[in-house]
């Protein structure tokens, strides 16, 4: 009825019109991706009329980041150009294009002309080939980030998956198109001299990270930054022990940050052991939880600076390399760390090309390279514990490991600036190592490959029941517990009185009274 009919108010008639009447030019025409044509069109240009130009851009420029498909042929023919070390101009690009079927596609000899028609010099090439790069990277970026939307709306999608796919992918636009450029002579020789005056001011001679062994920070000067380092060893070696031992010298001793990746051991089983060393106590009374009263007193008392200590534990099982990636740079932003372990190598997982093929050389190849591009990037000595293979069983004699003895060897080897080895002679049931010393605690660290000094070993002690590693010498002057002092008298005895003091017998002693000429 039309005495029912509603009418709407002028006002609100024309509050509705402004509610759907777009707002500005961008919403009528909708969003478009970040672009820089007139400078794509200058960069071509610029390059087709000076011969040098495309060396000052053909580092960090990739035909992908031009927006326009034309503009994309047009520099790939340029590339070609360059690959050939042909002359780069109108006519050689022109004819290029012609003898790939693509002149037509790109617009024409007539549109290479009009290129070059728009810039008078290449003096501002780099400047304008950024801009070019960088609204790649914006392109890029809009282009994972819908992607990683639409699939998280995805019920079926893993979760998990997603995430190393996301973090896989903006991690490649970073090493793609963020990568440093070269330093000048000048520019390296100032640092250098600056480091070495600041080394000089040091009275240890540490320009690493401190083992806190003194014989293998005598050669190494500590764990060097930017360096890849392999511990290698058969099972039941002592690798992790080795490691936690210099892990807590790092962070107890010198105050380094420390991230300890354990993808074998837990969280609490990695503590136990650093417990156990610390405290000196042994290893299987406390898995029992078997202490008497003194020792419980004894941990405690011990353990303090342990509790301080800035190591951080991930026990993450089965751990890719882009998730290493990036819990390094978020350790390394949050508290600085200046060490990390990983335990071990051969437990990781590759990129996910890698696992699709099934080739797991390819795959320990690329973990290699992963962790060595990470130690560049965070400026820290990564260690990376590994497995060798049971042809060292396999040999006589001395059993000693070597380079070729590391499983899946073919780039870990090329890879590390550091290949170390620890070898127990007590181990394979051996009383005597080739010099004659006793090999009762005996580990001998064998420096396999040092890219930066010397190629050498190293003796230390591997205290079983405290599953560590100190010194050769520490335990000898304090400790009798642990075989006859190499090259002293067995009849040599410890001053209970005096911690550190050794009584040697007179060498009167050993001479006949009948011999005497007196």
């Amino acid at each position: 009825m039309q005495g029912n009919k509603s009418y709407m108010r002028d006002d609100q008639l024309s509050s509705e019109k402004r509610f759907l009447k777009p707002q500005s030019a961008s919403a009528q025409l909708g969003k478009l991706p970040p672009q820089a044509v007139d400078l794509e069109e200058t960069v071509l240009g610029a390059i087709m009329i000076e011969k040098d130009a495309l060396t000052k851009v053909i580092e960090f420029l990739k035909p992908e980041m031009f927006y326009k498909d034309s503009h994309q042929k047009i520099y790939e023919a340029i590339r070609y150009l360059f690959d050939k070390t042909q002359p780069i101009d109108i006519l050689t690009v022109t004819q290029r294009l012609r003898q790939s079927g693509e002149l037509d596609f790109v617009g024409g000899a007539f549109y290479i002309t009009e290129l070059t028609n728009r810039v008078a010099s290449a003096a501002n090439i780099e400047y304008h080939a950024r801009i070019v790069s960088e609204k790649y990277i914006q392109r890029k970026l809009i282009s994972i980030s819908t992607e990683i939307i639409n699939s998280a709306y995805e019920e079926t999608s893993d979760v998990f998956e997603l995430l190393d796919t996301a973090e896989k992918n903006l991690f490649s636009i970073a090493e793609t198109n963020l990568r440093r450029n070269f330093d000048s002579m000048s520019g390296l020789v100032k640092r250098s001299l600056e480091h070495l005056e600041e080394m000089m001011q040091r009275e240890d001679g540490l320009t690493g990270v401190p083992t806190g062994f003194s014989g293998l920070d005598r050669i190494t000067s500590g764990w060097q930054n930017s360096d890849l380092v392999i511990l290698a060893a058969r099972p039941g070696m002592g690798k992790t022990a080795f490691i936690l031992s210099a892990v807590r010298n790092a962070a107890v001793d010198f105050k380094k940050p420390v991230a300890v990746f354990s993808l074998e051991m837990s969280s609490i089983q990695l503590v136990n052991r650093l417990i156990s060393g610390e405290a000196e106590l042994p290893q299987d009374k406390l898995r029992k939880g078997n202490l008497a009263s003194y020792e419980w007193e004894q941990l405690h008392a011990k353990i303090g600076k342990l509790v301080e200590a800035p190591i951080f534990i991930d026990d993450t099982p089965a751990l890719s390399i882009f998730e290493l990636r990036a819990k390094c740079r978020r350790m390394k932003a949050q508290h600085n760390i200046e060490l990390v372990v990983v335990d071990y190598l051969q437990l990781m997982k590759g990129s996910m090309d890698n696992n699709r093929t099934g080739n797991r050389e390819q795959e320990i190849s690329s973990i290699s390279r992963g962790l060595k591009a990470i130690a560049k990037e965070l400026e820290v000595p990564v260690i990376a514990l590994s497995q060798l293979s049971r042809e060292v069983e396999k040999r006589g004699g001395n059993r000693r490991p070597i380079l070729s003895d590391l499983r899946e060897s073919g780039s870990i080897e090329q890879d590390a600036d550091m290949v170390i080895f620890i070898n127990r002679p007590e181990y394979y049931g051996l009383t005597e190592n080739e010099e004659g010393m006793p090999t009762q605690g005996l580990a001998e660290i064998i420096i396999a490959k040092h890219r930066n000094g010397e190629v050498t070993d190293v003796n230390l002690r591997y205290i079983n029941k405290y599953v560590k590693f100190t010194d050769w010498e520490e335990h000898y002057v304090t400790d009798n517990s642990y075989g006859p002092l190499s090259g002293i008298s067995p009849s040599a005895t410890f001053d209970s009185q005096s911690p550190g003091t050794i009584i040697l017998p007179s060498k009167m002693d050993d001479i006949d009274d009948d011999e005497v000429p007196f």
